[in-house]
């Protein structure tokens, strides 16, 4: 078992361990990687630009000229079998106005000419609350390919059927059970908490990317001993996901409390020991005693 290892200088080494972090400019090393496909999986939740502690925030021009930029590097990278995912949200352009990034980042996409396959809604149970509008719940990941050649698991990432019983009610199937016994295709609404508060995954980071959700794309998107690529790692929930499922691992991350502590994850996950939450059923609150009326809002 190799160690993981923190690189703040290109080597040839980088490649050599079971996950590798550069702690620094991820356009950086992208430019010092070799010119040649090399990643089976590109996969991030980049910053929102909404002036978070780990960000400097830009006009929303330089933010996209800056992605791009990125993108196109690991575009030049990814194999023709491979898959890139951007998950993002929301843009606060004004407190009366929003705009969706995934508009700007598909323009980008669309220019290199990436086909896009899902745009995924991941939707989630906590996030502020707004008196001026709906409550936002919900942000999307973009899956893109290169070509139709693209490694596909479906078998993998399967959730329970709703009706296993069900039955086909025409056709040469009449009768019939209708449902896969190994269970059913996830759709592209996925719901899956995010880190907040006490949840099991909780770090320093204050907008931690579920396991559970980059897992289900390290699954479907990658086979054992792939190379999966994380621009912006954070504190390396994706690394998490593909080691945990014997995949290799290159993230990048600025700042250096989030690499270690990322390094830490990493190495606790090659020895069994990092925790985090399943891909499972949602808890049903109407289970919880704080699911009852209280007394108060009865009169």
């Amino acid at each position: 078992m190799k160690a993981v290892k923190i690189y703040k200088r290109y080597t040839e080494s980088i490649f050599k361990n079971e996950a590798s972090i550069w702690n620094g400019d991820s356009l950086k090393i992208l430019k010092k990687l070799p010119k040649k496909e090399i990643f089976d999986l590109a996969v991030t939740s980049p910053p929102y630009n909404i002036n978070k502690e780990y960000e400097q925030r830009l006009t929303i021009g330089d933010y996209f000229e800056f992605h791009e930029k990125v993108i196109t590097e690991t575009v030049l990278r990814l194999k023709k079998t491979g898959s890139i995912c951007w998950q993002v949200g929301n843009y606060t352009e004004h407190k009366d106005r929003i705009l969706p990034l995934d508009f700007g980042f598909h323009e980008i996409f669309s220019k290199l000419g990436l086909k896009l396959q899902n745009r995924i809604i991941w939707k989630f149970g906590h996030g502020l609350h707004r008196n001026n509008r709906f409550s936002g719940r919900y942000e999307v990941i973009l899956w893109y390919v290169k070509t139709g050649d693209y490694i596909w698991n479906l078998d993998d990432v399967r959730v329970p059927q709703k009706y296993p019983g069900k039955k086909s009610y025409h056709g040469p199937n009449k009768g019939k059970l209708s449902g896969n016994p190994k269970g059913k295709n996830p759709e592209d609404v996925w719901d899956i908490p995010n880190v907040k508060g006490n949840h099991i995954e909780k770090t320093i980071h204050p907008c931690q990317f579920p396991v559970a959700l980059v897992e289900r794309l390290v699954l479907a998107l990658t086979n054992q001993g792939n190379l999966v690529f994380d621009p912006f790692m954070g504190v390396g929930s994706s690394g998490v996901a593909s080691l945990h499922n014997k995949r290799k691992y290159l993230g990048c991350e600025l700042d250096k409390l989030y690499s270690h502590e990322a390094k830490d994850r990493l190495e606790r996950t090659l020895k069994g020991q990092e925790v985090f939450r399943e891909d499972t059923a949602i808890y049903d609150p109407k289970n919880s005693n704080l699911s009852q009326i209280p007394d108060e809002w009865k009169s």
